[in-house]
């Protein structure tokens, strides 16, 4: 049997049947490809973690959610691995060491992270304590997320980039932070920062070390493609950044501009994007000397992309590089800049969130139930009407289409079938609006319907390769697809899927070594239509249906949404009231075992309701007059009662998701 893929036609075999093997699984989810070097596959089908990457160490993710089970810790259930976030953290350090040694580079790579990628507190610790031997810092775009920087960054070294909007609150605790022993840089990202920097410089008599971020002409590509250039929300133009320097000048700070900044967009995905922006930025870097600037570092910001769908393209979900691609070309490119003109080539700076974030989170979900299109032949009525037994001759058609002793079924037949069917469930309807169909009439009608349609997309199963079929027989297997019901909040902990059509890996966490027989897409629990994971990675584009399998009674059937570690958490939202998940953090032990670090509760349905100030003690107490009203009527015997205030005392102080 061969799977049809969700477009409709016949995908080109794996493996059969009897020799499906957890490598099939994994090549069919891109597991071998995205995953690595991370996630894997066990011989029993089962995804395997490996925090450490290539350096040894494994997990089995379904073990490790059936403990996390026993120490009561329901699912949804986000798992941290602060061992690939160290290794992250590593490789980007890594890349830029081996670069500036090929390149015979005479500066250095000093990072920062920014905290809008994810504030979680244990993540920016994590972050800063590993980061210590390099020096590496934060990145705030805000008052909150430049208190958090200020509190965790004690190193001297450790830069603290001070991005977005800025009052003079802003500004002038950025400039006490550097008596405090703080390394702050406050880059002006609008015209209007400039008065305010040197006010506050004046008023407290000493500056901040000071950034320019430049808007560069340079085009970038993807999904953030339209966010640089002339109508961007931040940087000067090349104008502003004259007049900016000229106002430093005069206010005597221009000692203090030590740092050029751009940004080219979030998930560059094709190399030759970053390539031109760096050639504009190091020529501007070098103008900024030759105007009296000290200067020393370039930021060039974030955008360094990750493969989300393991096709190594310059699709929207993919990057056309690696990681060690990206530090050369900066190294390189920035050398190029400086040295043929005698300028010190500067440290190099970079703001890289979703390469270190994205992998070290793994969103655990179970699936409730499945629905269906109804499956099978109906049994004939008495005296069944013309238009049923229409269906059912072309039914029979259909099958004996299929059975015929020909090589293959003949697909101009297929399509004439299918043709007939469909006029003959037009005619059953019309008849029913008119009263001439019983409603059980009417019901047998579309179950033959749907039994032409999938005797129909098994047949296309078995067609040779580069068959021509037509497209509306292509669209058959999508229709027959199920809805898997989710026990999650799309809105809560993936919202760019909703919001702008990102692509995460999805897949199931078990049952790889099983041939999926199914196609569908998962429905969330909220009561949004929108509420949906609808679309899948598939090499380098989207496919809307994902191969599954059936569920099996008193079994679960787990799924995992990997790679979305950056951003999704604080982005999430209380649609429906749907609150965090738990969340656990695992590191890897000796003798192949974890320690859970740090376990952080989710959001109780007491929490959510606080969060829109309703007081959870005044509900019940409104809930408790009203049974005593129904009690007093007789409505309602005082045992029940009894067991509805219970219920709704334990579901305050329960997750807001389902625990069966």
């Amino acid at each position: 049997m061969v799977l049809a893929n969700p477009s409709g036609t016949a995908a080109a075999p794996i493996a059969s049947r009897s020799t499906w093997s957890a490598s099939d699984g994994a090549a069919l989810y891109g597991l071998d490809r995205w995953g690595d070097p991370y996630f894997s596959v066990s011989p029993r089908g089962h995804v395997m973690v490996q925090p450490r990457g290539d350096r040894g160490g494994a997990l089995d993710l379904v073990e490790l959610v059936q403990e996390l089970q026993g120490r009561d810790l329901s699912l949804p259930l986000l798992i941290r691995f602060d061992d690939i976030l160290e290794d992250r953290l590593e490789r980007l350090h890594t890349a830029f060491e081996r670069a500036i040694a090929q390149y015979g580079y005479a500066g250095r790579y000093q990072g920062v992270f920014p905290v809008k990628c994810n504030q979680q507190r244990h993540v920016v610790e994590q972050l800063v304590e590993t980061g210590k031997r390099w020096h590496f810092g934060l990145e705030a775009g805000s008052k909150a997320e430049l208190l958090i920087a200020l509190s965790l960054l004690e190193d001297p070294e450790a830069l603290l980039i001070c991005n977005g909007y800025k009052d003079c609150r802003y500004i002038e605790t950025a400039i006490l932070a550097r008596r405090l022993g703080r390394k702050p840089v406050v880059v002006i990202e609008q015209a209007d920062e400039v008065p305010r920097i040197i006010a506050a410089s004046r008023d407290l008599g000493g500056a901040p070390l000071i950034g320019i971020r430049a808007k560069l002409s340079s085009r970038s590509t993807g999904r953030w493609g339209s966010s640089v250039g002339d109508r961007a929300k931040f940087g000067l133009s090349i104008p502003d950044v004259l007049a900016t320097v000229e106002a430093l000048r005069q206010a005597d700070l221009l000692d203090d501009l030590r740092l050029l900044h751009f940004h080219i967009g979030s998930q560059i995905n094709d190399i030759a994007v970053l390539k031109d922006a760096l050639q504009e930025a190091g020529q501007i870097y070098g103008e900024l000397t030759r105007l009296g600037a000290p200067m020393g570092y370039l930021d060039v910001g974030g955008g360094l992309g990750i493969d989300y769908d393991g096709s190594r393209t310059a699709s929207a979900a993919s990057t056309n590089y690696s990681l060690q691609n990206y530090a050369n070309d900066v190294v390189a490119t920035v050398r190029e800049c400086c040295e043929p003109h005698g300028i010190a080539v500067p440290t190099l700076v970079s703001e890289s969130g979703r390469a270190i974030a994205s992998h070290f989170s793994v969103l655990v979900f179970d699936v409730l139930g499945a629905g269906a299109l109804p499956g099978g032949v109906p049994a004939a009525g008495i005296d069944e009407p013309l238009i049923l037994r229409n269906l059912r001759d072309t039914q029979a058609a259909i099958v004996a289409n299929g059975d015929a002793a020909a090589a293959a079924p003949s697909v101009e037949r297929l399509q004439e079938a299918w043709n007939d069917a469909l006029k003959f469930k037009d005619d059953a309807l019309a008849a029913f609006r008119l009263g001439y169909l019983s409603l059980p009439e009417r019901a047998r009608a579309e179950q033959l319907t749907w039994a032409c349609c999938q005797a129909i997309a098994s047949q296309l199963e078995t067609m040779p390769a580069g068959t021509a079929i037509p497209e509306e027989l292509k669209a058959l297997a999508a229709a027959l697809a199920g809805t898997y019901y989710a026990n999650l909040s799309v809105f809560r902990s993936a919202p760019d899927t909703w919001a702008i059509d990102q692509l995460f890996p999805v897949l199931p966490i078990h049952r790889l070594d099983e041939r999926p027989s199914r196609l569908g897409s998962f429905a969330d629990l909220t009561c949004d239509s929108d509420g949906k994971l609808a679309r899948f990675i598939d090499r380098g584009q989207a496919k809307p249906l994902l191969e599954l399998h059936p569920l099996r009674d008193g079994e679960p059937y787990w799924i995992g949404l990997f790679l979305a570690g950056a951003y999704q958490e604080v982005m999430g939202n209380l649609h429906n009231l749907f609150g965090s998940t738990n969340a656990v953090h695992i590191r890897l032990a000796d003798g192949g075992r974890y320690r859970v670090e740090h376990v952080v509760r989710g959001d109780t349905n007491a929490d959510v309701l606080e969060a829109m100030e309703h007081d959870p003690a005044q509900l019940l107490e409104r809930l408790r007059l009203a049974s005593e009203t129904a009690i007093a009527r007789g409505s309602l015997a005082i045992s029940d009662a009894r067991r509805l205030m219970a219920h709704l005392k334990a579901s305050l102080e329960q997750t807001t998701y389902l625990e069966g």
